[in-house]
């Protein structure tokens, strides 16, 4: 009994001193909270570094993500002197700071290529309808895209639609614009017939 004494009291002061401790569920009444505060610590610190590169990971996918602007009819206005009608637009949906709309102009903010699409759903009598993307930069002006489609001359209501599509590269700063070459031109400008878009590529 002595010797048994004489050991728990050994490592009881041992214990004191922080110089033994055990890892099994039996430690004999010696405290081990300097050894478990050193791996609270330690996993802390793991867990500080997976936040940060969790977040890392996030903000890299939210920047590799496509800009995309998909746009919806507003209203329309016509230019006599010009014998055009030109669409307005709202924000249908959107990605990104990179396209912005304003009215019936589209101003790129960050170039790059794009991928442009665009329907018109035409109500007019005129035999040929059809529309114009135009490009604006620096004063000049590019035509990108035109689309034509004869309407139905036998019917009391004629209804056709117009969808056309391009990749072209846009510099910032440049604009885009729809336009119908022809004043008081009839449209539908609903959100599933008429509608204009861009993304980035």
């Amino acid at each position: 009994m002595a010797e048994i004494a004489q050991r728990f009291r050994a490592l009881d002061t041992a214990g004191d001193e922080g110089g033994i401790c055990c890892d099994s569920a039996v430690c004999y009444g010696v405290s081990c909270s300097h050894r478990f505060a050193e791996r609270r610590t330690h996993a802390e610190g793991r867990d500080r570094r997976d936040v940060t590169k969790q977040k890392k990971q996030r903000k890299r996918r939210e920047t590799e993500q496509h800009t995309f602007l998909h746009l919806v009819p507003v209203s329309s206005q016509s230019y006599n002197d010009h014998d055009t009608t030109v669409l307005s637009w709202a924000v249908g949906q959107s990605r990104g700071e990179g396209l912005q709309v304003s009215a019936d102009t589209v101003t790129v903010e960050a170039e790059g290529t794009y991928f442009i699409y665009s329907q018109v759903l035409y109500k007019d009598t005129t035999w040929v309808m059809g529309h114009v993307i135009t490009k604006r930069l620096k004063g000049a002006e590019t035509k990108l895209m035109k689309c034509l489609k004869s309407m139905p001359s036998n019917v009391s209501q004629p209804l056709n639609t117009c969808y056309t599509a391009g990749i072209y590269f846009l510099e910032s700063g440049s604009t885009l614009q729809l336009s119908v070459p022809r004043k008081s031109a009839e449209l539908i400008l609903t959100a599933h017939a008429t509608f204009m878009g861009l993304f980035n590529i």
